[in-house]
């Protein structure tokens, strides 16, 4: 199957909410040798100002492989995930992550673009936080570059 173009353009909405927790962040943040105590100590946190547990700048990750997963899991986009070659990630941060954090990403596909007998597929998830009003808080935005490869590749 073969991927398809008209993905461009397409969105998907924040489907579930991640829960970011103060366990969540300590595993994440032993998981990527971050040591930093702002981490792992409650107190460490709140004398930078944040008013819990700080997540390291990449667990973002977590949420936005979520939203990509709607993408990869739609039948009519044709990516087979065992063809897939993750190229390219990138974090824009507009303010930290913190432990009580209740995370939604919305999924954007900027751009899909032949190559060979494959496609490289650039996304975008905005990540954000719903305030008391109902509005979004936007938290980060990641974009991501999958290589998805032909057949044969």
């Amino acid at each position: 199957m073969t991927i398809n173009p008209d993905l461009q353009g397409r969105s998907y909405p924040a489907a579930e909410v991640y829960d970011v927790g103060r366990e969540k962040i300590r595993e994440f943040a032993r998981a990527v040798k971050a040591t930093h105590p702002a981490h792992f100590d409650v107190d460490a946190a709140r004398a930078l100002g944040h008013s819990d547990l700080v997540a390291p700048p990449t667990f973002a990750i977590i949420v936005a492989q979520r939203a990509d997963a709607q993408l990869i899991e739609d039948p009519e986009a044709g990516i087979d995930f065992s063809r897939v070659v993750h190229a390219d990630q990138r974090f824009t941060h507009h303010r930290a992550i913190v432990a009580g954090d209740q995370l939604r990403a919305e999924l954007h596909v900027d751009g899909v673009r032949a190559m060979g007998g494959g496609a490289m597929i650039t996304t975008r998830a905005e990540i954000f936080t719903l305030g008391e009003d109902l509005q979004r808080d936007p938290v980060a935005t990641t974009t991501s570059s999958i290589l998805v490869r032909g057949e044969g590749q």
